[in-house]
């Protein structure tokens, strides 16, 4: 890796694999707060994608990064992007680890994932080594290079950029093992220096793909880089190339360096720190063999890492007297715009809602229904007559009323495959259409003339019996005006043959409700119309519609006010569409069981013309 100096820039832009919608918005916000003219992030590999884009912001503005399915597809749509960032699991890390470092334009990738098999990594770094490519990782967070180019996550938030003085570059080229060991580090080197230039995290593993000596090499050979920070650990032997650099004149610039894990000592038996890589097999793997071996070929070492800070000071005010460094003035950096979700929780802006619900809430460890959670729903004396009670009328009603609304449920769910919204289901499910156009389909036909009757029919009929109208004034008075009376007449029942359904409705109000007046008011106008015609028979829309008056009139749960909005909203046509959403299911599920064929209407039951 001598042959390599800078790998970042202002420019450098990435290819980002694996989809994470964090590490790429925060790449986006350091490419903005940095000012950037062009985002890092060239586009998006998720493997197995038909394409596309991801919404993200840079800046105020919202813009959209592509996407792609391979990676072979995202370089050649973007030459230009030369870093590959892989977000990709331990598992998958290696197949496209590799595929990335085979394109030409990709001179360096980053491997996000721990644990990649210690296999799969020595031939990344063969390959990498072969073809002049870097490797970063694996076990990393990345790197960045100050004012230019960020990694993912490498040097955590926005907040913690702006206190390390990390959107600008300074002197300091800085290497380490560990990524929160450099986030640590860039605020030390802000404090102690002008700040960082360039800062990479080789990773934990046991096999990293590049060595703190390779990077420092590179630091060699870039002029902006004056002095050369250099923080190791205990385990391996990756400082042992720095001192034979240092020894070599390799490196000539100074070079301030700790390695970590001094107390070692103080176990008995081997003891393994965070990383993979970090224990000590032998005396020259411990901390202080490394600490002395680097001082002899003369790095600059503190005695302890309280101390570094303080040597690394040293060290730049030394080179800003010799005239090396010249520090810039500070200047302010421009803010950037924060997310809604982060101004909300810190209470900087007040955002209305976009949806008012007060039925439910999914917020807690489980849904409610008005209060009601799942677990009293389920171990308690409920049905669906209670769950239909509490989401559509918001309170509990007794026992009497929420058996009525399944019994209507019951009664209500199918009337046989004729009627036009088991027909339209039926034709539909033949045309080989999914179950919910086919429930849809029928559901469109419910209306004025089939099954939409029951809210008219309440509010006709209170109308009527509220106003004290005879049942043949009423007759008479809804004939004047051309209306037909809602919930009276059937195609098939008369008086002779009822409908059934009416029957036991009826039977279970007289037995049960407080009060039937509305239902008593409807027979008297079935009485007076069966003088007219022998089909003019209370039908199940009036009777459910008049039975829903006595029951919310009786029960004491509603206020007038409220019952008008219950009948006007169409609570009751909408009892009418749950129920008949069974059926029409039914039918549907049915002629797909049968393997019916596409429906032609006979030319016989046709009138042309």
């Amino acid at each position: 890796m001598v042959k390599h100096g800078q790998i970042f820039s202002a420019d450098t832009q990435a290819v980002f694999y694996n989809w994470k919608q964090k590490p790429i918005q925060r790449m986006l916000d350091f490419d903005y707060l940095c000012g950037r003219s062009t985002p890092s992030v060239a586009c998006i590999v998720q493997p197995g994608s038909s394409g596309g884009f991801q919404k993200l912001f840079f800046g105020s503005e919202e813009i959209a990064i592509p996407v792609y399915g391979s990676t072979p597809a995202a370089i050649k749509a973007h030459r230009a992007a030369d870093v590959f960032i892989n977000f990709a699991s331990f598992r998958s890390a290696y197949e496209s680890s590799m595929e990335a470092l085979q394109q030409p334009s990709i001179r360096v990738i980053a491997v996000i994932a721990e644990g990649v098999p210690e296999g799969d990594t020595k031939q990344l770094i063969a390959y990498a080594a072969k073809h002049n490519k870097i490797v970063l990782g694996p076990a990393t967070v990345g790197g960045l290079q100050a004012g230019a180019f960020r990694i993912g996550d490498t040097a955590g938030t926005l907040e913690n950029i702006v206190a390390c003085k990390l959107y600008r570059p300074g002197s300091v080229g800085f290497v380490s093992k560990s990524g929160g060991m450099s986030n640590e580090m860039y605020n030390v080197l802000s404090r102690a220096t002008n700040g960082l230039y360039e800062g990479i995290a080789i990773g934990g593993d046991v096999f990293p793909g590049s060595t703190l000596s390779d990077h420092c090499l590179r630091y060699q050979n870039i002029p902006d880089i004056k002095l050369i920070v250099v923080l190791g650990e205990l385990g391996g032997h990756d400082e042992y190339s720095l001192v034979d650099a240092l020894k070599s004149g390799k490196i000539n610039k100074p070079v301030v360096a700790w390695v970590s894990g001094t107390c070692a000592k103080l176990f008995k038996s081997e003891v393994q720190f965070g990383h993979a890589g970090a224990k000590s097999g032998g005396a020259s793997e411990s901390a202080q063999d490394k600490n002395a071996a680097l001082k002899a070929a003369g790095a600059i070492v503190p005695e302890s890492f309280e101390g570094f800070e303080g040597i690394i000071k040293t060290t730049y005010d030394q080179l800003v007297e010799e005239g090396q460094i010249q520090p810039q003035p500070e200047y302010e950096v421009r803010a950037v715009p924060q997310d809604l979700e982060a101004a909300k929780k810190a209470g900087k802006v007040r955002v209305p809602t976009t949806i008012v619900s007060s039925i439910c809430d999914d917020r807690g460890e489980e849904p409610t229904y008005n209060k009601v959670t799942m677990s009293t729903l389920i171990t308690g004396d409920y049905n669906v007559g209670d769950v239909i009670s509490l989401l559509w009328f918001k309170r509990q009603l007794p026992k009497y009323a929420t058996r009525f609304i399944e019994l209507v449920v019951m009664l209500c769910a199918d009337h046989g495959p004729c009627v036009s919204g088991a027909h339209n289901t039926i034709v539909t499910a033949r045309a080989g259409k999914d179950l919910v156009s086919c429930l849809v389909s029928g559901l469109l036909t419910i209306g004025p003339r089939f099954g939409g009757a029951v809210d008219d029919s309440a509010r006709y009929f209170q109308d009527a019996c509220d106003r004290g109208l005879e049942p043949d004034e009423f007759v008479e008075d809804m004939k004047k005006k051309g209306i037909r009376v809602p919930g009276i007449g059937h195609r098939i029942k008369s008086k002779d043959n009822r409908d059934k359904r009416v029957e036991l409705l009826q039977k279970y109000a007289f037995k049960f409700f407080p009060s039937t007046k509305y239902l008593n008011y409807a027979v008297q106008v079935e009485t007076y119309t069966l003088q007219k015609a022998a089909n003019l028979v209370l039908n199940v829309d009036g009777c459910i519609g008049t039975l829903f008056l006595d029951l919310l009139h009786s029960s004491s749960f509603f206020t007038e006010a409220e019952i008008a909005d219950i009948v006007k909203i169409g609570y009751l046509n909408g009892l009418f569409v749950l129920a008949r959403s069974i059926g029409l299911i039914g039918h549907a599920l049915d002629q797909k069981r049968l393997q019916q064929p596409l429906y032609r209407h006979p030319w016989d039951e046709v009138l042309y013309i």
